[in-house]
C-alpha cells in the first residue's frame, strides 16, 4: 500500500490523524528554528476556505526573531503561511498529490518585518497582505515563484511609506520541506519602493534581491522589511544603478509580459501616410476610440460583435508566456479584490466562437496603442528583450486583446522577415526587425521619463509601416 492508499485508507476508516501530515510538516519546520516557541500568536480564517470563507489561508503564524547583531541583522517577526501548499490530505482543497511533486500549489508565503523598539505584539497587517496574495492565487491559479515581483501601488501597510511594492524569493531560513503530499517551498515576500520594483522589472528580480541583500538599511541578509526605510538602495550607494544599467546590458531583461491597457488594428493607407497636420486631429480620434473601449470594459459589455479569444489561441499565448505573465500583472492588489477581472488565461471563453478568429493572417501595416505605465516599458522591452533575442507581451487587462513583440531569433514566432505583422485571432505578433531596434530605442527612449511626456502622443515609422500611440492612464 502506497502513502496515497494508506491516507485514504486512514479517513475512510475513521482514523484522521490528530495532526494533518501537510501541518504536521510545516510545524515540524517552524518548531526547529524556533524551539522556544511552541506556540506562536497566530491569525486564523475564521470561516475556513473550502467552507466558503473569503481567506484561502488556514492560519498564519507570527514569530519573535531575535536576529543576528553581528551581521546587522535587525530583530523581527517572521510570519509563515498555511494554506497555499496540502495541510489535510483529504482532498477538500486539492487533489491528493505524490511525495515527490509538489503539494497544492507547492509554496508557502512568509514575511519578515523589522521590529519596532519596544513592540510586544506583531502587528496583523501581514496576514491581511499575504491572504490578499493567496486569494490572487487561488482566482488566477499562478503561483508566486522566487524571483517574481508585484505591482501593488500602494504602502503595504496602509500608512505613508515608500514600501509599496513587492519581490519574491527563497526563505533566508526556511528550507523546502517534504511530506507524503508533496513538496513545499517557502517563498519570501520582500517590502520594496518604487525605484527597486522598476529596476526589477528592467533588469530581474534575482539581482535586485542581491544588491538589497548587500545592503543592511535596505533588507540585509535575511531581507528584513523596514516600513520606515526612506532611501532607495540607489539612494543609499548612487553605483548600484550602474551595477543595473550594466545587467540589462549584459544579460537583458528577465519580464516577458506584463498585463496592460492595449489595443490594435490595421490601419488603411491614409492612415500610414497621414500629414503632420492631422496628427492632432488623428490623437483625439485614437483617445475617443480608446476610452469608449475601456469603457465598454468596464460595463462587462456583452455585444455580438466584441471579439473574443478561443481556447486554442489562449493555449498557445499561455504556453507563449509561461513565465512572464505567471511572474508579472500589473495592478495585482485591485485583481486580489475583482473577481469580474479575468487574468489568468485559463479563465478565457471556450473554443465555441467564428472559425475565421482561429486563423492566422497577415497585416500589411500595424497601429499598436497603449497607455502611458505600459508604454514606459517599451523601452525595457527593445533594450532588454528584443535586443537580446528574446519577446515581449502585453496582454490586455480588460479585454483578450494580446500584443507580442518578437526578434528575428524567437522560435515559434508567426511572422517572418516578409510577412513582419500575424495575428491569430486578437493576439498580434509584431517582428522587429534587427536594423530597426537602435533607432526605435532612440525614438522611444523618452517614454523612459513617463512623468515628461504630454498624452497622446503618437510615434511613426513610415517605412515600416508600424506607428505607436501612447494615451494617458486612466485618471
Amino acid at each position: 500500500m502506497d502513502d496515497r492508499e494508506r491516507i485514504s485508507a486512514s479517513y475512510s476508516s475513521g482514523n484522521v490523524p490528530l495532526t494533518p501530515p501537510g501541518l504536521e510538516a510545516i510545524y515540524s519546520a517552524c518548531r526547529r528554528l524556533y524551539p522556544d516557541q511552541p506556540n506562536p500568536l497566530q491569525v486564523t480564517a475564521l470561516v475556513k476556505y473550502w467552507l466558503g470563507g473569503p481567506d484561502p489561508l488556514d492560519y498564519i503564524s507570527m514569530y519573535a526573531n531575535p536576529g543576528d547583531p553581528d551581521r546587522n541583522i535587525p530583530p523581527h517577526w517572521h510570519y509563515i503561511s498555511f494554506g497555499l501548499s496540502d495541510l489535510h490530505g483529504d482532498c477538500r482543497v486539492y487533489e491528493l498529490g505524490v511525495a515527490d511533486g509538489p503539494s497544492g500549489f507547492g509554496f508557502e508565503l512568509t514575511f519578515r518585518l523589522k521590529r519596532e523598539p519596544g513592540e510586544a505584539n506583531p502587528p496583523t497587517w501581514p496576514a491581511a497582505l499575504m491572504q490578499a496574495l493567496a486569494r490572487y492565487v487561488f482566482q488566477s491559479e499562478n503561483v508566486l515563484c522566487s524571483g517574481d515581483h508585484v505591482s501593488w501601488h500602494t504602502p503595504l501597510d496602509g500608512s505613508e511609506s515608500r514600501i509599496q511594492h513587492m519581490l519574491m524569493t527563497e526563505d533566508s531560513q526556511l528550507q523546502p520541506i517534504s511530506s507524503i503530499l508533496g513538496v513545499v517551498n517557502f517563498i519570501q515576500i520582500v517590502g520594496v519602493c518604487g525605484e527597486e520594483l522598476k529596476a526589477a522589472q528592467h533588469w530581474n528580480g534575482p539581482g535586485i534581491i542581491e544588491l538589497l541583500r548587500s545592503k543592511p538599511s535596505a533588507g540585509g541578509p535575511w531581507l528584513v522589511t523596514d516600513m520606515r526605510r526612506g532611501e532607495t538602495i540607489f539612494e543609499l550607494d548612487p553605483h548600484l544603478k550602474e551595477r543595473v544599467d550594466q545587467g540589462i546590458e549584459q544579460e537583458g531583461s528577465n519580464l516577458s509580459g506584463v498585463s496592460a491597457w492595449c489595443s490594435w488594428d490595421e490601419p488603411g493607407d491614409n492612415d500610414n501616410n497621414s500629414s503632420d497636420g492631422d496628427d492632432d486631429k488623428e490623437n483625439r480620434k485614437i483617445k475617443d476610440e480608446y476610452d469608449n473601449d475601456r469603457e465598454d470594459a468596464r460595463r462587462g459589455s456583452t455585444e455580438t460583435d466584441r471579439r473574443t479569444i478561443s481556447q486554442y489561441e489562449s493555449e498557445q499565448i499561455k504556453a507563449t508566456l509561461k513565465k512572464g505573465l505567471s511572474s508579472t500583472h500589473l495592478h495585482v492588489k485591485e485583481e486580489s479584490q475583482s473577481t469580474s477581472r479575468k487574468e489568468s488565461f485559463d479563465s478565457t471563453v471556450s473554443s465555441e466562437g467564428p472559425t475565421e478568429l482561429i486563423r492566422t493572417r497577415s497585416l500589411e501595416s500595424v497601429h499598436l496603442k497603449f497607455n502611458l505605465e505600459a508604454g514606459s516599458l517599451l523601452p525595457l522591452a527593445l533594450r532588454g528583450r528584443i535586443k537580446h533575442g528574446r519577446h515581449f507581451t502585453f496582454k490586455g487587462i480588460m479585454n483578450d486583446i494580446a500584443i507580442t513583440l518578437v526578434s528575428s531569433s524567437v522560435v515559434g514566432s508567426i511572422t517572418d522577415e516578409e510577412h513582419p505583422f500575424a495575428a491569430h485571432g486578437t493576439w498580434l505578433q509584431v517582428l522587429i526587425q534587427d536594423e530597426a531596434i537602435d533607432d526605435m530605442i532612440d525614438d522611444l527612449d523618452e517614454l523612459s521619463n513617463p512623468d515628461e511626456i504630454l498624452c497622446p502622443k503618437t510615434y511613426s515609422w513610415p517605412e515600416k509601416r508600424l506607428c505607436i500611440t501612447i494615451l494617458p492612464d486612466e485618471s
